[in-house]
């Protein structure tokens, strides 16, 4: 046979089973042996098959009985039963009862190659089914998030410009009345601290919704990438020192995992990749408590750089662990997030040719991954186009000279 196929023999016959073991292997076959019922259920237990030639006249256990132990616990298994002449209708009756087929003793070898042939065959094609349809299913999956972000895109974009003129007025309208409040006629006023307090409040919301319409208005449009060189662990020291002041009041240390030497250059949108990892640092430090570390990682391949930001926080819960990524999905208050911010860093990282992954166990933090080419690509149509093989060339003579 030309796959390996696995088969378990169950029969009770000695000779027979050790002479069809014998020539079945000569064929390619790869044989397990089992002289019972219960036997054959231990071997079911610790070795994978793929065809079941199982006796049905045995002491003990029947294989019928057998039979009935496999269709309930390993129903992806194909089963051929071997009977006497004068037990056919058990053969029939094993067919009913799913087994593919029977031989009746003695049997003629190269109908049995045969049958054990047309089962794998059979069982290959039931698994290649099954793949087509997982694979459709998830292509129906992306297809239908494809289009309902696409459509989200046009709203979100739509939305924000509405938003934002008015946010502008209002956000005029509170600097003028505190200018007037800074004025020496409303000295007097004895409502001025209720006001000064109100229009804090009014500042504050508007600076919420300016942040929001922003978000919206980068989750929608697509913008040209332009790609330089960049020193990795430059752009990293530069993110902590954004978010230093924020860490020092949370009282977090923030720990580097960075190369001792040689360059870290790739080429990359140094300003998308700034806007991702300041994303996943204030992010980390939302999740970490009070004394807790966030780890800011670096590893360069030959091929393929991997940032990583782990936290010490609480974890994300499994049942929410494939959501984080979806728009407008989030764990924190209303006032503390969007739930743009990964979904737009894994936009603009798979833009850039990368991934994103996340890891988590409750109680012990999360670690998102970014992986991302050495030499991004750009598409057709985009800014910052450049010779890769120039740049290439130019890359491996700065690491040669360290």
């Amino acid at each position: 046979m030309s796959e390996n196929v696995r088969v378990l023999l169950v029969d009770d016959e000695d000779d027979f089973r050790r002479t069809v073991f014998k020539r079945l292997t000569k064929r390619g076959v790869i044989v397990h042996e089992a002289a019972s019922g219960e036997e054959a259920l231990s071997v079911l237990r610790e070795t994978p098959v793929h065809v079941v030639v199982l006796d049905v006249k045995m002491p003990g256990m029947s294989g019928l009985d057998v039979l009935r132990h496999i269709q309930e616990h390993y129903p992806s298994l194909e089963v051929i039963l071997l009977t006497g002449h004068y037990t056919v209708q058990d053969g029939v009756s094993g067919i009913k009862s799913g087994a593919f087929d029977y031989l009746t003793k003695p049997v003629e070898f190269d109908q049995l190659v045969s049958k054990i042939r047309q089962a794998f065959d059979k069982l290959r094609r039931e698994e290649e089914k099954a793949r087509d349809a997982e694979f459709r299913s998830k292509m129906e999956q992306q297809m239908t998030a494809t289009e309902r972000l696409a459509a989200l895109g046009t709203l979100a974009a739509g939305v924000a410009h509405e938003i934002n003129n008015p946010l502008a007025i209002i956000g005029e309208s509170v600097g003028w009345m505190k200018l007037l409040l800074r004025k020496a006629e409303a000295e007097q006023c004895p409502m001025k601290e209720s006001f000064e307090k109100a229009l804090a409040k009014i500042e504050k919301s508007v600076d919420r919704a300016r942040r929001t319409t922003h978000q919206l208005l980068g989750f929608a449009r697509k913008t040209d990438s332009v790609i330089k060189e960049v020193d990795l662990r430059e752009l990293l020291e530069e993110v902590v020192q954004l978010v230093k002041t924020e860490a020092a009041h949370k009282d977090v240390e923030i720990a580097r995992s960075f190369p001792e030497d040689g360059p870290c250059v790739v080429w990359t949108d140094p300003y998308q990749m700034r806007q991702v990892l300041l994303n996943l640092v204030t992010n980390a430090l939302q999740a970490t408590g009070r004394q807790g570390t966030v780890t800011l990682g670096l590893e360069m391949e030959e091929a393929q750089v991997e940032i990583w930001v782990q936290d010490t926080g609480i974890g994300i819960p499994k049942e929410i662990l494939g959501r984080i990524f979806e728009p407008f999905f989030t764990t924190k208050p209303p006032d503390q997030g969007t739930g743009l911010g990964l979904s737009v860093s894994r936009g603009i990282v798979e833009k850039l040719g990368g991934v994103i992954q996340v890891r988590s166990v409750i109680g012990q933090g999360a670690t998102f991954l970014v992986k991302l080419p050495r030499l991004c690509k750009i598409e057709e149509g985009e800014t910052g186009k450049v010779n890769w093989r120039d740049k290439a060339k130019d890359l491996e003579r700065r690491q040669s000279y360290g």
